[in-house]
C-alpha cells in the first residue's frame, strides 16, 4: 500500500514471475505510459482477502456486494463484471449503487465512488 501512498497515477506492481512474461511487462508499462496503474491480480487477492476478512464495513456487504466490489478493485469494468458473473449489467449496476449506499459514499463532484469504494475495501478503512 506505500507504493500507493502518493496516489495510483503512472504506478505499477508485478510480481517476479509477472515480470519474465514479456506480453505481461509491455502491458504494464503501456499502463504506466498512459498515467494509469496496474496492480498484479494476484496482489489485489490478497488484499481482498485480507479485507473479506478484517473489515466490519464490508460485513454490511452482501455475498454479491463483496464479489463485486473485489471485481471493481481488480480494475474491472460494469460489462467484464456482467460477463464474468454472468449476470446483466444492469444487475451490476444496482449491487454497486447498494455497495455505496452500505459504504456511505454519497454523490459529489469531486470523489469518484468507485474509486473510493476499491481503495476503502482494499486499505481497510471501510469500516
Amino acid at each position: 500500500m506505500s507504493l500507493f501512498e502518493d496516489g495510483s497515477s503512472q504506478r505499477a506492481y508485478l510480481l517476479k514471475e509477472r515480470v519474465r512474461d514479456e506480453d505481461e511487462l509491455a502491458r504494464a508499462l503501456r499502463e504506466v505510459v498512459a498515467g494509469r496503474s496496474l496492480v498484479d491480480s494476484r496482489i489485489v487477492d490478497k488484499l481482498v482477502s485480507a479485507r473479506l476478512n478484517n473489515d466490519p464495513g464490508v460485513e454490511k456487504l452482501t455475498a454479491r456486494e463483496r464479489e463485486i466490489l473485489a471485481l471493481i478493485a481488480e480494475g474491472r469494468s460494469n460489462a467484464s463484471i456482467a460477463d464474468s458473473l454472468d449476470i446483466t449489467k444492469r444487475a451490476v449496476e444496482r449491487h454497486i449503487n447498494g455497495i455505496f449506499l452500505k459504504l456511505d459514499l454519497g454523490e459529489s463532484s469531486d470523489v469518484n465512488r468507485r474509486v473510493k469504494a476499491a481503495l476503502l475495501y482494499l486499505t481497510g478503512q471501510g469500516r
